[in-house]
């Protein structure tokens, strides 16, 4: 396994892995490495050590030195013209009439190429923008569209719970999110407390998910019959996190909690307001309880023929019928 370090080039973002070569790199030193934009400035996060081939990105880059202070100089003077860069954009944005939300403008170390991120509800075509402010800034230019969460990561903010964004403070990607997460720990399905400043769920519905849904295993369903210490009882609510049940009793109707660990399931119930159930296992008893056994097919089958048979009988008499009635009409 080959000796890689990671390097992140920016604050909160996604590290790569680089080729350190001879040098003795340690945590939180700047270094200039190669990519595929040309050179590049970032923080080595994660000190050298091996990585497997498969998690390596081929080809492997190269750290080419650390950085010094002519460096640190020119990321600053990058860092300015970014922001000239920005406004000239905005300003051929309003000149264009594009449905544009400019966010970050940044250029690559050597000056080469500046890339301009930008979040819009639609697809935009802006291949005239792009031509008038490379004219304008006389280097390549690149033009980015990002969604939601990437623009909430970008501008940052506080979240519902009065602290700095995830995203913007230690997130370094985003993770699918669903509202089964949200059921699955007990919480109102109402999208409304679970979504975010950037309008979509809450990326800490994910923090505790694995918690919740291994206690959930451990625990008896709501609507289970369970056997308590005070006897025969039915299960109306659960605890995760204590890992405790609210029982009522079947006898007195008394509520009472107890740990999971003083239960005993006695027997499941399919209500219609037991949350236990399952849609798969309902579907199977439904078409378990419609599929018809080998004597119902039997007697289908005899009923049938019978049924034909009287038909045939019905039909032969009317035939018969109508040929007496021929008979006579022909022999007066």
């Amino acid at each position: 396994m080959p000796l890689c370090v990671g390097v992140a080039f920016k604050r909160v973002a996604k590290s790569y892995w680089f080729d350190p070569g001879d040098l003795v790199l340690t945590e939180g030193q700047r270094v200039v490495v190669e990519t595929t934009r040309g050179l590049e400035i970032g923080s080595v996060k994660i000190g050298p050590h091996q990585v497997p081939a498969e998690e390596m990105q081929a080809p492997l880059k190269r750290v080419l030195r650390t950085s010094t202070e002519a460096d640190h100089k020119q990321e600053r003077q990058n860092r300015e013209r970014a922001k000239q860069a920005l406004a000239i954009c905005q300003e051929r944005v309003t000149h264009h009439q594009l449905p544009m939300k400019l966010l970050q403008a940044e250029y690559c170390f050597d000056g080469s190429q500046v890339t301009v991120y930008f979040a819009s509800e639609s697809r935009v075509d802006f291949r005239d923008l792009v031509r008038d402010v490379a004219a304008q800034l006389r280097c390549k230019v690149q033009l980015h569209q990002v969604g939601a969460r990437d623009q909430a990561k970008m501008i940052g903010g506080v979240g519902p719970c009065g602290l700095t964004l995830c995203c913007a403070s230690f997130l370094t990607e985003f993770a699918p999110i669903s509202m089964k997460m949200a059921k699955d720990q007990s919480l109102f399905l109402n999208p409304v407390k679970f979504s975010g400043v950037c309008g979509k769920l809450m990326c800490c519905l994910r923090y505790e998910h694995e918690t919740y849904v291994d206690a959930k295993k451990r625990l008896p369903q709501i609507g289970e019959i369970v056997m308590s210490p005070e006897g025969q009882a039915k299960v109306i609510d659960l605890n995760l996190l204590k890992e405790t049940a609210l029982i009522q009793l079947l006898e007195s109707k008394a509520e009472l909690e107890f740990p999971a660990s003083e239960l005993r399931i006695e027997k499941t119930t399919k209500c219609t307001d037991c949350r236990g159930c399952s849609v798969n296992t309902l579907k199977e008893d439904e078409e378990e309880a419609v599929r018809p056994d080998a004597d119902t097919r039997a007697g289908a089958q005899d009923i049938a023929a019978e049924r034909a048979r009287e038909l045939l009988s019905e039909n032969n008499d009317v035939e018969n019928s109508v040929e007496n009635d021929v008979d006579e009409e022909s022999n007066p």
